[in-house]
């Protein structure tokens, strides 16, 4: 495939985390038309109304949106964040229910209007919905992933960058598995530029420790814990990798990013979305069979999907 010209996003919830994709997309010029749907009209029309007052300062793309589905249509991309928001002290897992109910009644409706579109689940607990929204669309499974762990992976990058003195993007780690309380990075082959991350060593930077490291996986796997007990939401930074994910398919760049597809014997997983190295390009995401893990973290990884499944029967619609 190739670059999709005059490209369409559309972000499904205009909440918080929804306004600030098709911001962060707007800016970052992701897509050539944006679209902002949500049901609660008032709340989705001020939205595009304030975002439009300022595409002067854009670039060439556009906003439109409205509470008629129809502004899906003709989407090649649909990035999902409608859905109960996380409250302080509240698990991904837990708003499982109520978003659950939520996904399952939405996609028929998307479908029927973007039959074509590559689908993005950004609603939490994510990895959860994309496995619920895959049985409910019958989509193949590269067609409809989650964000997964790109930001997780942000935020460690980010700290290591800070820890060792080097930028962000020098920093390759990746945070994997569950986007919530299971994931962990895989420190086996973690690199500051080619440098193993225990080597890592500058004046003014000396070594990092595995108890350093592991200290750093819990701040990453609580840092959105922290963004809501202080403002609500987390929303600037899901935004700016959304639109990123965005630009991986509309530009069909086959960038490697951990997003979240439904697994088929990936290291002993089946059936369950968890984050992975995968590679996103127009025709979804495909994950990476042949990245190594280490022993401990096939048992890791295990470990994420032994809780999701558990999560995920649960909520199967009883046949």
């Amino acid at each position: 495939m190739s670059v999709i010209e005059n490209s369409k996003l559309t972000v499904v919830g205009a909440g918080s985390v929804g306004a600030s994709v098709a911001y962060a997309a707007l800016i970052r010029g992701s897509a050539r038309h944006v679209a902002l749907y949500d049901i609660a009209t008032a709340k989705v029309e001020a939205e595009v109304l304030d975002l439009a007052h300022g595409t002067q300062f854009t670039g060439a793309s556009d906003i439109v949106g409205g509470s008629d589905i129809s502004v899906v249509e003709g989407s090649h991309i649909v990035v999902i964040t409608a859905g109960a928001k996380q409250n302080p002290g509240q698990s991904r897992i837990e708003l499982a229910g109520v978003n659950a109910g939520i996904i399952a009644t939405m996609m028929p409706q998307l479908l029927e209007v973007a039959p074509n579109a590559v689908y993005v689940l950004v609603t939490n607990p994510c990895d959860v919905l994309t496995v619920l929204a895959a049985e409910a669309s019958g989509l193949p499974r590269e067609r409809i992933f989650s964000s997964g762990t790109v930001l997780d992976t942000s935020r460690l990058r980010w700290k290591l960058g800070e820890r060792a003195g080097v930028s962000t993007s020098s920093v390759h780690a990746y945070i994997v598995g569950e986007h919530g309380d299971t994931e962990f990075p895989l420190w086996s082959k973690a690199t500051i530029g080619t440098v193993p991350i225990l080597e890592w060593e500058t004046e003014g930077h000396p070594r990092m420790t595995k108890d350093e490291l592991d200290s750093i996986a819990i701040d990453v796997r609580d840092a959105a814990y922290k963004v809501i007990q202080g403002k609500g939401a987390t929303n600037y930074a899901i935004g700016l990798s959304s639109a990123r994910i965005v630009e991986a398919v509309l530009n069909d760049e086959h960038a490697v990013m951990p997003v979240s597809t439904v697994l088929s014997d990936f290291h002993g997983v089946d059936g369950i979305a968890l984050s992975v190295p995968s590679i996103v390009s127009a025709s979804g995401a495909v994950p990476i069979r042949e990245t190594p893990f280490s022993d401990e973290e096939v048992a890791l990884l295990r470990r994420s999907s032994d809780a999701l499944g558990t999560v995920i029967q649960s909520l199967r619609p009883v046949r």
